[in-house]
């Protein structure tokens, strides 16, 4: 599941690689199970989406996922992106699995 996200990055939105991965999507592995994520996909309501490697997420782990550049751990990964991504007013997370079926959404604000 989506279990948090900080769409608005603390302090100045200076476009900083700091600031960037200052904004990120948390997701929880509600199972005692380990999952691999590889294939699952998370997209804002834009369309911009971030695909998953090859990661494990471990039972009751938690990972974040990053708009910035950064060296991919176990309870990290990077999009790798030079532009913000999560609208701060308002925007949907949707996590799809491998399939492409809707795992969760986590939506907040308005849209424009």
């Amino acid at each position: 599941e989506i279990s948090r996200v900080q769409a608005d990055s603390p302090g100045r939105d200076d476009h900083s690689n700091r600031s960037l991965n200052n904004e990120w999507v948390e997701i929880r592995n509600t199972t005692r199970q380990a999952v691999n994520l590889r294939g699952w996909t998370l997209r804002d309501a834009d369309g911009n989406r971030y695909r998953f490697h090859d990661i494990r997420i471990a039972g009751r782990g938690t990972i974040r996922v990053h708009t910035g550049v950064g060296r991919d751990s176990r309870t990290d990964v990077f999009q790798g992106k030079r532009e913000y991504i999560w609208g701060n007013r308002g925007d949907t997370a949707t996590l799809r699995d491998d399939r492409g079926r809707t795992v969760d959404t986590d939506t907040w604000g308005r849209r424009r």
